[in-house]
């Protein structure tokens, strides 16, 4: 068997909520809540499972999901109707602006915890 990744956990300050946020922008179902976690499954099987944690014991980090061209349309739509800040580059420097790297499309935004959230269309 090939070593895949199955799931990660991603602190939160309101699980329920970060869950409900990514998995909006995303087009993505929320799962059922087990335990301290509220989980998001992507299409490759992995899953983010979020739990809340104090906000002042929150490390943000980064996460990037490579999505179709339709999904990223679709995404950037939620993005812009939910007025929300995106930029082109990980130090979140070029607001309003997207990167065309390797050909695709990609930006980047916070989550409500502060984590970096990616959507790319080219790896």
């Amino acid at each position: 068997m090939a070593v895949e990744l199955n799931h990660t956990i991603v602190h939160a300050r309101n699980n329920r909520e970060s869950a409900e946020f990514l998995a909006g922008i995303l087009g993505l179902e929320v799962g059922t809540e087990w335990g301290p976690f509220v989980p998001v499954a992507t299409g490759n099987g992995v899953t983010l499972d979020y739990a809340s944690f104090p906000a002042e014991s929150i490390t943000a980090q980064h996460y990037a999901f490579l999505v179709s061209d339709d999904e990223f349309d679709a995404a950037f739509t939620r993005i812009q109707q939910a007025a929300i800040t995106y930029y082109a580059d990980p130090y979140m420097h070029r607001a309003g602006e997207m990167n065309h790297y390797n050909g695709g499309r990609g930006l980047y935004f916070r989550d409500p915890a502060g984590h970096a959230m990616e959507i790319l269309t080219r790896p």
